[in-house]
C-alpha cells in the first residue's frame, strides 16, 4: 500500500513540476555578472524597497542553501560549497554558534573549523553571496540553541531578553564577532549581502524589546547590509522589527504563509528563509525523510510566486562531539549525532535525488548550462575493529580526575571547574555514602539520565520518566554513586531558562536527602582523554565486560584514508573517540546506527579508537562504506 501510494505520488509529482516548471520559464533570470568576485564598485546592496529584490539595482533573487562550518570539516567546505554551486544556488546561508567562539566566557576561539572569516571568504571565492545569521540564538538543533552554557551560572538568568547579564554576554561577544564580520560585508567588498537579526523569536517572544536591543546591537557594530527576521507561520506576527524585512520559514507550500508575509510588510520581496528539505532525527525515534519529488514541487511552487528562498539543509553534516540539541514539548528528546537531515547532499557530502531534481529545475529558470557537478569519492570499509583493551572507569578515576567536594549537589554549569566556566557537556559523576537501603528518589531533579550503582554493581536507571529506585539493603557503609549524562540542551521552545544539568536539586533516599558529594566532571576533552591514554591500568578485556568503561583498539589504514562509517552493533550506549577526536555518541535505541568518520579524522597506518560504553559492551566495531540512519519515516 505505502510503496504504490509512493509510486503514484511520484508520477504525479514530476507532472505537477513540469506544469510548474512551464509557468517559472517564462522569466529567466541570468545573474553571471552578480557574483562577489566580478561586480565592482558597490555602492546599493541587497535592497528591498518594493516587490522584488534588487542587488546594485539589478533585479535579484534569493536562491539559497543553508550549510554549517561547523559540522563540516574544513578541508571539506569547499566540495560542499562547489557542489552547492552546481546545483544553480547563488547565495550561502550559516548559522555562527556562540557555544563553539565562546566556550569560555572572555575567551575567543576563530580558528581551524571555527574560522568564519576564511569560510565567508571562500564562499565568495566559490561564486555566493552570504547571508549571515549570526544570533546570538540560533536554534539549529544545536545544544541550547547556540547560546553558551556558562550563561546558566547566573540563577536569575533570563536568555533570550534584555535582562543586563544576557545581554552584557551578548555585547561582549558581538564587540569580538562584528570585527571580523563587518569587513566582510557587500559594501566593503565583501559577499554579505544581508545579516538576520536573532532568529524565530516570534515562537519565543518574552520581551518585546529584546529584537529592537539586537538589531541596534548589530547597527551600532558596523552592519550596514539588509537586516532580515525569520520565523515560523506562528511567530511572524511577534517575531519582526521596524527596519528589517520578516521572511517566513515552512515545509509544505501554503499561500496563506507568504500572504502573511504580504499582511505584516506591503510591497516588500518575499523570501522563504528555511524551507525544510527534510527534517531532524531525535533517539528513539524514525529516521524523518521528506519525498523528493514532494520537495521539488514545493520548491517550484514557492518560486512561482516570485519569492526567493533559501534551502535549510542544502548540506547538514554532523553533530560532532556533545553538540547536539534537543526538543521539550510534551517530552524531552534529544537529537541524534548525524544532521543528515535527509537534505540535498547527505551528511557524507554525496549527492541525492533531490540534488538532480533541483539542479533541472533552477538550471531551467536561470536559463543557462550549470558547471558539471564534482565527482563523489569514494567511501571505505575497513572492516572489523578489534577492541583487545579495557580500563573501567572506577579505575581511572583517582588517578585522571579531581573531584570536587560539596555538601550539596552541584548543578554541571556551576561546578568549580574549567577556570571558573563550570561544564558544558558529557557525564557528572555524583559519588556519597550510604549505610542502608531503601527508596532513591530523584524528585525530577536528574538532568538527563543517571545510571545508579552501588559501589560498582548496577542498580538502575533514573530520568524523566523514572524518578524512584529501589536500592538493596546491605552491611556496613556504600558508595552510592550516580552517574549522569547531559544528553543535549533543549534547542527550541519556551524552556531554555532551565536547561541546567547534572543533579539539579536534592536527591532522597528514603525521604532524606543526600549530602556530602565527591562530584567528578566528566567532560572528556582532548586533556581528559590523553591522560586516559596514558593511564597504566589498560588490560585486556575479560571474558565479560560492562561499563561504565572505556575500550580500546586500531583501525588499520593502508595508503590515503576515505570516509567511512562506524556501525557499533552489539554496543549499547556511548560515545566514540578517533584519534582523541570526540566523533559523538551512539545508542542502540536508534534510529542512528552508524556514525559519519570522515576520512580527515584518520591517517595512513593506525588510528586509535576509544569506545566509551555505559552499559553492555560489544567486541568490535565495523567500518562500513554505507550509512544507515535507521528505519524511514515520510513526513506527509
Amino acid at each position: 500500500m505505502c510503496g504504490c501510494g509512493g509510486r503514484r505520488r511520484r508520477r504525479l509529482g514530476a507532472l505537477l513540476l513540469g506544469l510548474l516548471l512551464g509557468g517559472l520559464l517564462l522569466r529567466r533570470f541570468n545573474w553571471s555578472s552578480l557574483v562577489p568576485l566580478q561586480l565592482r564598485g558597490r555602492t546599493l546592496g541587497l535592497q528591498a524597497e518594493d516587490s522584488e529584490f534588487r542587488l546594485e539595482g539589478m533585479p535579484f533573487r534569493i536562491f539559497g542553501g543553508s550549510m554549517h562550518y561547523f559540522r563540516v570539516p574544513r578541508e571539506y567546505w569547499r566540495d560542499r560549497m562547489v557542489k552547492m554551486k552546481t546545483c544553480g544556488l547563488n547565495t550561502l546561508t550559516t548559522y555562527v554558534p556562540w557555544n563553539l567562539h565562546e566556550a569560555a566566557n572572555g575567551k575567543f576561539d576563530f580558528s581551524g573549523n571555527l574560522d568564519l572569516e576564511a569560510f565567508l571568504t571562500l564562499a565568495a571565492d566559490v561564486g555566493f553571496w552570504v547571508i549571515l545569521r549570526p544570533g546570538p540564538y540560533i536554534c539549529s538543533e544545536w545544544d541550547l540553541g547556540g547560546l553558551p552554557s556558562w550563561l546558566l551560572q547566573d540563577p536569575e538568568m533570563q536568555l533570550r531578553t534584555t535582562y543586563k547579564g544576557f545581554t552584557e554576554a551578548v555585547d561582549a561577544y558581538f564587540d569580538h564577532l562584528m570585527t571580523r564580520v563587518v569587513p566582510l560585508q557587500y559594501k566593503k567588498g565583501g559577499p554579505i549581502i544581508a545579516v538576520q537579526v536573532e532568529n524565530e523569536y516570534g515562537s519565543y517572544a518574552k520581551d518585546p524589546q529584546y529584537l529592537t536591543y539586537v538589531k541596534m546591537a548589530l547597527l551600532n557594530r558596523g552592519i550596514v547590509e539588509l537586516l532580515m527576521t525569520s520565523d515560523n507561520r506562528d511567530g511572524l506576527s511577534s517575531g519582526y522589527v521596524d527596519g528589517a524585512l520578516a521572511t517566513v520559514n515552512f515545509q509544505k507550500m501554503d499561500y496563506s504563509f507568504l500572504n502573511f508575509l504580504d499582511s505584516v510588510q506591503q510591497n516588500k520581496p518575499k523570501m522563504v528563509m528555511e524551507y525544510w528539505t527534510g527534517w531532524f532525527d531525535s533517539w528513539g525515534g524514525p529516521h524523518n525523510i521528506f519525498d523528493a519529488d514532494d520537495m521539488v514541487n514545493s520548491v517550484a511552487e514557492v518560486l512561482k510566486t516570485g519569492a526567493s528562498i533559501n534551502l535549510y539543509m542544502f548540506h547538514g553534516g554532523t553533530n560532532f562531539g556533545f553538540m547536539n540539541g534537543a526538543l521539550d514539548s510534551d517530552e524531552y528528546k534529544p537529537d541524534v549525532t548525524s544532521y543528515d537531515y535527509d537534505a540535498v547532499l547527505t551528511e557524507a557530502g554525496d549527492y541525492t535525488s533531490k540534488f538532480f531534481k533541483l539542479r533541472q529545475l533552477f538550471t531551467k529558470i536561470i536559463g543557462q548550462p550549470l558547471p558539471p557537478p564534482p565527482m563523489i569519492t569514494g567511501k571505505a570499509s575497513y572492516g572489523a575493529v578489534l577492541l583487545p583493551q579495557y580500563v573501567s572507569l572506577w579505575e581511572v578515576l583517582p588517578s585522571i580526575v579531581e573531584p570536587v567536594k560539596s555538601e550539596f549537589p552541584v548543578n554541571m554549569e556551576n561546578l568549580p571547574v574549567n577556570d571558573g566556566n563550570g561544564q558544558a557537556y558529557g557525564y557528572t559523576l555524583y559519588e556519597t555514602v550510604i549505610s542502608g537501603g531503601g527508596q532513591l528518589h530523584s524528585r525530577d531533579h536528574v538532568r538527563d539520565r543517571a545510571q545508579v550503582f552501588v559501589n560498582t554493581v548496577f542498580v538502575g536507571f533514573l530520568d524523566y520518566n523514572t524518578v524512584e529506585l529501589s536500592i538493596p539493603e546491605g552491611q556496613g557503609f556504600r558508595q552510592l554513586r550516580l552517574l549522569v549524562e547531559n544528553c543535549g540542551r533543549v534547542n527550541y521552545g519556551l524552556m531554555l531558562n532551565e536547561q541546567r544539568k547534572g543533579l539539579i536539586g536534592d536527591v532522597f533516599l528514603n525521604k532524606t536527602p543526600l549530602r556530602n558529594f565527591k562530584i567528578y566532571s566528566l567532560e572528556m576533552k582532548p586533556g581528559f582523554m590523553e591522560s586516559l591514554r596514558g593511564v597504566t591500568a589498560w588490560s585486556t578485556i575479560p571474558d565479560y565486560a560492562v561499563g561504565p568503561a572505556f575500550f580500546r583498539g586500531n583501525l588499520q589504514v593502508q595508503y590515503i584514508p576515505r570516509d567511512t562509517f562506524l556501525k557499533l552493533e552489539g554496543w549499547e550506549k556511548g560515545v566514540v573517540f578517533v584519534n582523541g577526536k570526540n566523533l559523538g555518541r551512539y545508542w542502540k535505541i536508534g534510529p542512528q546506527e552508524t556514525l559519519y568518520l570522515p576520512a580527515t579524522w584518520l591517517q595512513p597506518g593506525n588510528n586509535e579508537i576509544i569506545v566509551f560504553e555505559e552499559r553492555t559492551a560489544g567486541r568490535i566495531i565495523q567500518s562500513v562504506d554505507m550509512p544507515y540512519l535507521g528505519r524511514t519515516h515520510y513526513l506527509d
